[in-house]
């Protein structure tokens, strides 16, 4: 049975977590949110492969390489929620349940916000639980497939 490895990806600028909008954004850097679903990971034993760009296409190409041998996809797209239409379509071909996560709550913004191209090929969307929605995302995709988390 090959191990459960979920794949952590997040789009443009929220590599600036911590520094940027920290009133809307929080105050975990990146990296701390990273270590947090890693160890949560560790918690609920599958493997997190975590991935950040600004740039659409590295997103792609890394989705391309590593989503064969992952069981699903935790992504937060950032600003390409609402147009990044090659991000969806590589979600897509992979076949694999999608958790959408959005730190702040994406429908209480400004209304360009309120709509995704991501949305209908997720499994769910978990928006506006700070960083603790990628918890929640890495617990909702696990379970299915090792059963109850604990």
């Amino acid at each position: 049975m090959m191990p459960v490895k979920i794949l952590l990806v997040n789009g443009p600028n929220l590599n600036r977590l911590g520094h940027r909008a920290p009133d809307i954004y929080g105050r975990k850097t990146l990296p701390e949110i990273e270590a947090l679903v890693r160890q949560r990971g560790a918690e609920l034993g599958v493997e997190v492969l975590c991935f950040q760009s600004n740039s659409e296409g590295a997103i792609v190409d890394f989705l391309q390489a590593e989503g064969p041998r992952a069981s699903g996809v935790i992504i937060n797209p950032g600003a390409l929620t609402h147009y990044g239409l090659s991000l969806r379509d590589a979600l897509t071909d992979l076949g694999l349940p999608v958790a959408e996560v959005h730190i702040s709550n994406i429908y209480a913004r400004e209304d360009w916000r309120h709509h995704s191209v991501i949305a209908p090929i997720a499994k769910g969307q978990i928006s506006g639980f700070g960083w603790r929605g990628y918890i929640a995302a890495l617990e909702l995709l696990v379970e299915p497939l090792q059963g109850p988390v604990i």
